[in-house]
């Protein structure tokens, strides 16, 4: 697999285990994480914070090998209300989550790519087309975090033009708040 022909198109419910495990491995879990069940029943729904409606997939030979889940910022509350309930049925609680965007970006969530697909420019493609899509809708910061433990992902944000805007907690991480502005 030198090079691959990979096509970027919009996420459909059908991919809400791809979605769920994109999930999971932007946080550090595998798809045997009983939160890779919450993903997935929010991947299905038309309005939550991993909703199919908010990602895009990419696919190689047919075959979807990735996912990132973005959405605009000043929805953040009102698209993760739906996870609360799902967090309590399955883990018993519901864990301390920082907000990690806000009005005034577009923000991307979580970006997954299988294992064997890695290396291959595809993250880099989903993320390249979100964010023109989002400054195509009228978006003009486009954000991320990434932990401060993650250089290799830093390096590829940078070269992607975002650039470090500040520091937001998040799960017990310090991560680099990141944005890219229309230009």
């Amino acid at each position: 697999m030198d090079s691959l022909d990979i096509a970027v198109r919009e996420a459909r419910s059908e991919d809400a285990g791809l979605i769920a495990e994109a999930v999971c491995m932007a946080v550090g879990y595998d798809s045997a994480h009983p939160l890779y069940t919450v993903f997935k029943t929010l991947a299905q729904r038309e309005e939550s914070q991993y909703s199919y409606r908010n990602t895009l997939v990419a696919e190689v030979d047919g075959r979807a090998v990735a996912a990132l889940v973005g959405y605009d910022g000043a929805l953040l509350k009102q698209l993760r209300e739906p996870i609360f309930p799902l967090l309590e049925e399955h883990l018993g609680q519901v864990p301390t989550i920082e907000d990690e965007t806000q009005e005034g970006e577009f923000y991307l969530d979580s970006l997954g790519v299988l294992p064997e697909y890695r290396g291959y420019g595809i993250g880099r493609r989903l993320i390249e087309t979100m964010t023109q899509r989002a400054f195509e809708r009228g978006h003009e910061h486009v954000g991320l975090i990434v932990d401060f433990d993650n250089p290799d992902a830093e390096r590829l944000y940078t070269s992607l033009g975002f650039r470090r805007v500040g520091v937001k907690p998040f799960l017990g991480h310090q991560m680099w708040h990141m944005q890219r502005s229309i230009e």
